[in-house]
């Protein structure tokens, strides 16, 4: 798999959500997509940049932005994990690991002196026409939101 880049086109998904349903890239065609990828579900990191984002919904609403978080967490714990801090956004279930390798965030990392694969926390916006607009690497989850909400001040104007 080739590293992603700025303008190229987003690899194509098919995945359920918390509910079961499944999305894929064609469902968000003409809009913005925010696809944001994180280790596990109910961690702290990953439950606040969940919390933030919902927290800054109505602002995403605002530029026509949908929103989907991405782990290899089952469908069950994205259920309970969205229904616990009220997430108004579908959480895509990848286990095996497929979406994740073709985004690039499934990566060897070091904890504690120990290797291991895991998801890297990471962010694509992706443009109304299928293309990666902005890529996120090493995202804060405090002010993830926020530096999305930025970017696509300027992003959305001149798009």
């Amino acid at each position: 798999m080739h590293k992603l880049t700025i303008s190229s086109s987003a690899p194509d998904f098919k995945l359920p959500d918390q509910a079961g349903k499944i999305h894929q890239l064609a469902d968000y065609r003409g809009k913005w997509l925010l696809l944001y990828f994180y280790p596990k579900d109910n961690t702290p990191g990953c439950t606040i940049e969940a919390c933030k984002l919902r927290d800054s919904w109505a602002d995403f609403g605002k530029f026509n932005v949908s929103v989907l978080g991405v782990s290899a967490d089952s469908v069950a714990s994205h259920d309970k994990f969205a229904a616990k801090f009220e997430l108004p956004f579908p959480i895509l279930s990848d286990e095996s690991k497929e979406m994740l390798t073709n985004y690039g965030v499934w990566q060897e990392k070091t904890m504690c002196g120990r290797k291991f694969f895991g998801i890297v926390r990471s962010s694509f916006l992706i443009d109304p026409n299928g293309k990666i607009a902005k890529i996120y690497d090493k995202v804060k989850p405090a002010v993830h939101a926020a530096e999305v909400l930025k970017d696509l001040e300027v992003l959305a104007k001149n798009y």
